[in-house]
C-alpha cells in the first residue's frame, strides 16, 4: 500500500511539476520508509516547495490540544512555517503569496472532532478563493472506512471541532472528506486527490505497512483512535479521558469513581461487543488539568467484536458515570455541545433518559448520510 505522497511523486507529478508548492502537513506526513513529505518535496528537482503550514499540535505534533501554535522556520529546510492554529485558522493572502498549488498531507484518525480535516477544509476554501489548485495526498482511515457511527452534527453547532453535518465516526479518508466538502458542503476549489494506492475500506491499519505515528500527543495508538469517537465527549465533562497515560481515550475515570461498580453497571447494559474493564490510573502532565498526579478509578474500554460502536459505549458511560458522580458532576456546556454537535444529548442526560432510550434513537440520519457519502468514495471494500 502506497500513501498519497508516494503516488504523487511516482505517478502524478504533473500536479506539481514546475509549480511553487505550499504544503499543509505535520510529522505524520511521510512515506513508508519514514522520510517526511517536507524533505521529499524539498529535495525533488521538479518541485519548488516554498511554504509550510502547521495545524493544531504543531509541525512536529508535540503541542497539547488547544495550545496556540506560532509561526516559525523549519530548521531542516529553512522554509517558513505558517501557523493555522494561532492568529488564524485559515490561510491569509500573505501566507499564500506566490503559492501555485497547495498540498495537504496529514494522518487523520476518522472522528468528526479531530481538527486536522477542519484545517484542510479551511485551507481548501482559501485556495479556492485565490484560484490555487488543492491536492490531498491521501492516507488510510486508521479506524476503517466502512463503519459509520454516532449522531449527525446539527449545523447550528458547526465549529472547528465539527464543521459539517457528518457523524462522529465518519468513515472517510481525508481525500474523500475533501470531495464531499466540495460536493455537499459548498467548498469551491480545483481539487485533486492522490489516492492511497492499495488501501481498501475494511483493511486494518496494521496491514497497510505504514507505521503508526501518534498524530497528537494523546493519540498513542490505533486502539486509542478506535475509542476516540466516543470517549472524546468526556472532554466536555469533569471526567479524565486518560490524557497523560499510555492509554489516552481508551479509559475514563475520576477520583470518586468505583471502577468495579461502574464496570458492573455498564456490563448490565449489554452494549454490543463492548467490554468495560475496571482500572486505576494516574494522569501525569495530562494537558487538560484533570487530576494531575492523582490516582483515579474508572474503566478501560475494549472492542470485543465487529458490532463495537464507540459512540454507543460513550452513551452508556455518560449515563452511568453521571449517575455515580452525583453533585461532583458538571458540564463544560459549550465544549460538550460543540463535540456532541447538539444540545439535545446533554439535555437528555440531564433529564435522566436511560441508555436504552438514548440508544434506540441514536444514529438517526445515518442512512441519509451514507447515501450522500456514496458518490465521493474512492476505495472499495475488501473483495469488491
Amino acid at each position: 500500500m502506497r500513501p498519497g505522497i508516494e503516488v504523487l511523486l511516482s505517478d502524478s507529478l504533473a500536479l506539481v511539476r514546475g509549480r511553487r508548492v505550499g504544503l499543509v502537513t505535520n510529522h505524520t506526513g511521510r512515506d513508508r520508509s519514514g522520510t517526511p513529505s517536507i524533505d521529499l518535496l524539498a529535495a525533488h528537482p521538479e518541485v519548488e516547495l516554498i511554504a509550510l503550514y502547521s495545524p493544531e499540535h504543531g509541525i512536529r505534533g508535540s503541542a497539547e490540544a488547544g495550545v496556540r501554535i506560532e509561526d516559525g522556520i523549519d530548521e531542516r529546510t529553512g522554509l517558513p512555517v505558517h501557523s493555522l492554529y494561532g492568529e488564524t485558522r485559515k490561510p491569509t493572502d500573505e501566507m499564500l503569496e506566490g503559492v501555485e498549488v497547495l498540498l495537504f498531507d496529514i494522518q487523520d484518525v476518522g472522528a468528526r472532532y479531530y481538527t486536522y480535516l477542519s484545517t484542510m477544509a479551511l485551507a481548501m476554501e482559501a485556495a479556492g478563493e485565490r484560484g490555487i489548485p488543492f491536492v490531498v495526498l491521501d492516507r488510510p482511515n486508521p479506524i476503517g472506512g466502512d463503519p459509520v457511527q454516532g449522531n449527525i452534527l446539527d449545523p447550528d453547532y458547526s465549529s472547528f471541532v465539527g464543521l459539517y453535518s457528518i457523524p462522529m465516526r465518519h468513515g472517510l479518508t481525508a481525500g474523500e472528506f475533501a470531495r464531499m466538502a466540495v460536493g455537499e458542503f459548498g467548498v469551491r476549489v480545483d481539487l485533486s486527490v492522490a489516492v492511497a494506492d492499495g488501501w481498501e475500506r475494511t483493511m486494518p491499519f496494521e496491514d497497510t505497512g505504514i507505521p503508526w505515528i501518534a498524530p497528537s500527543p494523546n493519540m498513542p495508538s490505533v486502539e486509542s483512535a478506535l475509542h476516540y469517537p466516543g470517549t472524546c465527549l468526556f472532554e466536555g465533562t469533569p471526567i479524565s479521558v486518560g490524557r497523560g497515560t499510555d492509554r489516552a481515550f481508551q479509559q475514563v475515570g475520576a477520583p470518586w469513581l468505583d471502577g468495579e461498580g461502574l464496570a458492573a453497571r455498564l456490563t448490565a447494559l449489554e452494549v454490543p461487543d463492548a467490554r468495560f474493564v475496571p482500572v486505576r490510573f494516574t494522569p501525569e502532565n495530562p494537558g487538560d488539568g484533570k487530576f494531575e498526579g492523582g490516582e483515579v478509578g474508572g474503566v478501560r474500554l475494549e472492542s470485543d467484536g465487529p458490532a463495537y460502536d464507540p459512540t454507543l459505549a460513550a452513551l452508556a458511560l455518560l449515563v452511568e458515570i453521571r449517575a455515580m458522580s452525583g453533585e461532583r458532576w458538571d458540564w463544560r456546556v459549550g465544549h460538550f455541545d460543540r463535540l456532541a454537535g447538539t444540545d439535545a444529548l446533554r439535555n437528555a442526560l440531564d433529564a435522566g433518559v436511560s441508555y436504552q432510550a438514548l440508544a434506540d434513537e441514536w444514529g438517526e440520519g445515518l442512512n441519509d448520510y451514507l447515501a450522500r457519502r456514496e458518490p465521493y468514495l474512492l476505495y472499495r471494500k475488501d473483495g469488491e
